[in-house]
């Protein structure tokens, strides 16, 4: 049996590679460059050696690259940083990719699968990125009596709320996008326009499986949400404050779960069921009702969806560690940056490379108390996000009188609990002024 080489030629080769560079080029040059004269003209530039650097000689450091460090430190210190790359979006959005590949793994394990495998050369890495391309290549299909501008809009609304709560979840000390002083209560109003969103995206299909499921998912959200405020306010007791920051750095000595385990643990049933996780899948019940209120949804509209709902999964538990777990407080594990490194250099044979410009962007924004608390936080928030998709593998779907039943009745009790636990501390002066804290 033989073998046809295929039919290479150097030449169109040397031709393809020239295409793509050409292209490359233009793009830089036609969009990549306006870009960041964009960025340059909205972020405060900072003074070197006593002028203020505008947009226009901001590129001059490819030709001194001095410039470069004061320009990243004044980027970072920028709403538009925090807002896309961290604490924000671009970060919430790499833990949710992350936990995507690691949910279809486990699971897998769990029920002696292989999951994804194929794509890429360890363990399907790069599954994530092929079904990305996919739902992007893939028709948007709209359903012919569906109302179309409130069903465009639905998955959009969607991934704006889950980015909104994302945003009110502090990462480290002086690390969050909106630093609200009522951020409890923000995070309520937030989470309220979720079941909104989703009985507007199902009854704007005008489809019979899309309302049954967007009608269970209205029963879940609001029977669950009730407990869901009752099982903070024992937090909110203890430290006097709506601020989840201060809560935070509250729990410098312990963690609040130690004192209020009752609301630990109606918070995280109850968060499951904002977040439609098995065992409370029910607006979903691919068994059931196809796909619930996401069955006409295809393409793109279903990937933000589904974007959503893992950026509300990282919020979520964000929101557990911030409350429940101490936040960003942990051991100092990062160790500091050594200061005769900046002041002296770093020998490389005959040369000395000078890093004292990297001395303000360690001390003013990456600062070590920055770095130990992102490290903690996160790994806090990968082990809240293990637990929450576990039952997944374990539990069965519950019916939904059972649904309501526990979230009208138990978890309400429950709440009350933890509640006067919360009382009875701080009246007994065990925590509070005079006690623990």
């Amino acid at each position: 049996m033989s073998v046809i080489a295929p039919n290479f030629k150097l030449s169109s080769f040397i031709k393809s590679l020239l295409d793509n560079i050409f292209w490359i080029l233009l793009l830089l040059v036609l969009i990549g460059i306006p870009l960041v004269f964009m960025v340059l003209f909205v972020i405060p530039l900072p003074v070197i050696d006593g002028e203020l650097l505008t947009p226009f000689l901001a590129l001059s450091w490819i030709a001194d690259p001095s410039r470069t460090l004061p320009i990243i430190q004044a980027f970072l210190e920028t709403d538009i940083f925090r807002v896309m790359a961290f604490p924000g979006f671009g970060f919430a959005a790499l833990l949710a990719a992350g936990t995507i590949f690691a949910e279809r793994k486990m699971m897998a394990k769990i029920q002696l699968r292989v999951g994804p495998f194929y794509c890429g050369k360890f363990e399907g890495i790069l599954q994530l990125m092929g079904d990305g391309l996919k739902l992007i290549s893939k028709e948007i299909i709209i359903p012919a009596k569906a109302d179309k501008p409130i069903f465009w809009a639905a998955p959009v609304m969607f991934v704006a709320a889950a980015a909104a709560f994302v945003a009110l979840i502090p990462v480290a000390p002086g690390w969050v996008v909106a630093d609200v002083d009522l951020g409890l209560l923000a995070v309520f109003a937030v989470i309220g326009f979720f079941p909104i969103i989703t009985i507007l995206s199902a009854w704007s299909a005008n489809s019979k499986y899309p309302f049954i499921g967007g009608i269970r998912a209205l029963f879940q959200m609001v029977s669950f949400e009730i407990p869901l405020i009752l099982s903070l306010l024992g937090v909110v007791i203890l430290t006097g404050s709506l601020n989840l920051s201060e809560i935070a750095a509250s729990q410098s000595n312990f963690p609040w779960i130690i004192f209020l385990p009752v609301g630990a643990i109606v918070f995280f049933i109850t968060m499951l069921a904002e977040l439609e996780r098995i065992p409370f899948d029910l607006p979903e019940a691919e068994s059931e009702i196809v796909a619930g209120w996401l069955t006409e949804l295809s393409g793109m509209m279903y990937g933000l969806v589904q974007l959503g709902s893992y950026l509300k999964l990282y919020a979520f538990a964000g929101l557990f560690v911030v409350l429940f777990l101490g936040g960003w407080n942990g051991p100092m594990v990062v160790p500091s940056f050594p200061m005769e490194l900046i002041e002296n250099g770093i020998e490389m044979g005959p040369i000395t490379l000078k890093i004292s410009g990297l001395a303000p962007l360690l001390s003013e924004v990456i600062t070590q108390e920055m770095l130990n608390g992102t490290l903690w936080f996160v790994l806090k928030t990968v082990g809240v996000i293990f637990f929450i998709i576990l039952p997944r593998g374990v539990f069965p779907r519950i019916r939904v009188d059972m649904l309501l039943d526990l979230g009208w009745s138990k978890l309400i009790g429950l709440a009350f609990v933890n509640i006067f636990i919360a009382l009875g501390l701080l009246y007994a002066g065990v925590l509070g002024p005079g006690g623990l804290q």
